[in-house]
């Protein structure tokens, strides 16, 4: 099958080099792409990283004892994988500790050990818990209306489900988790509560990043179950009071250091100008982080690899950048651009970015974010990508996945290269986020879509900001 896919891709270029060596990407800069591609579909490598990272390390809680270990790791790894340098920029940020969380139901039925999990970055109830009224709300925007002060003394709580597809998807119901907090502190609430950001039916809550608003009052807030949160639904359509009791002791601690984990395939002709192949190293402590984001840091650093051995040295340089911190916010991104920009003064350097955080799914299609006059060798490139089941999109707004969206935002050309649907939702940020859901061979196909699209955006002459 992989030999045939390539007969497809020699077959598919035949009659095409001509429109592409008019424009600026070469024959020799295709061949050497399909031979990455070859190279890494037919390698067991991107596979083996992610078992040995999954294995060998588990979760990487930003500012935990496994946030070092993963650091170490990544850079051991990338020195043995033949990158030409490997090195650390820190990041700094203030530790969150998880700590235990418990919910109960007291009125008007007795209900114990409802499965929940405090949301990133939550403050903790006061000692002894909070027990009171709930006061349910459809959707995130529904609590935003709610008046100040009628929630004083009750714990709100969201019921909105995610859906799978469409505009009500995470984006959608992230507000929930990312900003209710605020809006129930502002109508006098004690806590908040949310249905999880998730589309199975399992009792494994999932958990994620929320934010406090300076001058608005901190609240707990934590996700339940969708089956627990079914259950507090069913509850609620008796029309009478229902009170619960939680328990929470997370907490925010110190200021201290992370670091963004940095390995570079140094470029022949322009060494300083670099592509940036990214994924976020971190991951939320419940499960192993294999999808969110260990099958990033697989693909990036096996694409690297693979640039590195390829036998021909990119003009500029690839970098593979495994980012701290994203799941607190982006804190790994956005402090590499304050630093690329303030510190280092050479931000103008990131040429092209593109990252992997979209888990297990095989890459289907690719999305450019260049200059106008860019824009058809991006094209010509998404032709060499075609034959591996990758539709090129007719958008230029692409501003590059998760933290590759701080430095697209910030100027950087990038590129988003996006996934088929898959059942992602369901593990996304719980326990259940583990080795076993990871779909190697689609991993090992994404692996060498980067790697084939990182060597030719580091070697075609082209100003991508053109």
């Amino acid at each position: 099958m992989k030999k045939l896919i390539f007969a497809l891709t020699v077959l598919a270029f035949a009659n095409g080099p001509v429109v592409a060596q008019e424009r600026a990407l070469t024959h020799d800069i295709i061949e050497h792409a399909r031979n990455l591609g070859e190279q890494a579909y037919n390698s067991n490598l991107t596979q083996d990283l992610i078992i040995s990272l999954t294995s060998e390390v588990g979760h990487r809680l930003a500012g935990t004892e496994n946030d070092v270990k993963g650091r170490e790791w990544a850079k051991a790894r990338m020195l043995e994988l033949g990158f030409d340098r490997v090195w650390e920029e820190p990041v700094p940020f203030r530790v969150w500790h998880r700590g235990d969380a418990s919910l109960r139901m007291t009125a008007p039925f007795s209900h114990d050990n409802f499965a929940i999990t405090a949301l990133g970055t939550s403050i903790g109830t006061p000692e002894g818990g909070i027990t009171a009224e709930i006061v349910q709300f459809d959707e995130y925007k529904d609590l935003v209306a709610a008046p100040p002060n009628s929630l004083n003394g009750k714990i709100a709580y969201i019921s909105f489900r995610m859906e799978a597809t469409g505009l009500r998807g995470y984006g959608y119901a992230g507000q929930a988790r990312r900003m209710g907090a605020v809006a129930a502190a502002k109508a006098g609430a004690s806590a908040l509560i949310i249905r999880s950001i998730g589309t199975d039916d399992n009792r494994t809550p999932h958990t994620g990043s929320m934010n406090y608003e300076e001058g608005v009052r901190k609240i707990p807030a934590a996700a339940i179950s969708n089956p627990d949160a079914d259950l507090l639904d069913n509850t609620l359509k008796y029309g009478q009071p229902v009170t619960m009791h939680l328990e929470m002791s997370s907490y925010s601690g110190d200021m201290v250091t992370t670091y963004n984990v940095i390995g570079e395939v140094t470029g022949s002709e322009e060494p300083e100008k670099a592509v940036m192949l990214g994924a976020h190293l971190d991951s939320w402590d419940l499960g192993t982080g294999a999808l969110d984001d260990g099958t990033g840091v697989a693909v990036v650093m096996s694409a690297g690899a693979h640039i590195a051995a390829g036998g021909k040295r990119p003009k500029r340089s690839v970098r593979v950048i495994l980012f701290a911190a994203e799941e607190e916010g982006l804190i790994g991104a956005h402090e590499y651009v304050r630093a690329h920009k303030e510190d280092h003064g050479d931000f103008e350097n990131a040429i092209m970015g593109a990252e992997w955080d979209s888990g297990t799914g095989r890459i289907i299609d690719f999305a450019p974010g260049v200059g106008p006059t860019s824009l058809n060798v991006m094209r010509d490139i998404g032709a060499v990508l075609s034959p591996y089941g990758v539709a090129t999109l007719p958008t230029n707004n692409a501003k590059g996945q998760s933290d590759m969206s701080a430095l697209g935002n910030a100027g950087m050309p990038a590129a988003n290269l996006g996934s088929e649907p898959t059942n992602y939702f369901d593990f996304h940020h719980t326990s259940n986020d583990t080795l076993d859901k990871v779909n190697m061979i689609a991993i090992t196909h994404n692996a060498a879509i980067y790697a084939m699209f990182g060597y030719m955006t580091a070697t075609v002459d082209v100003d991508f900001r053109k």
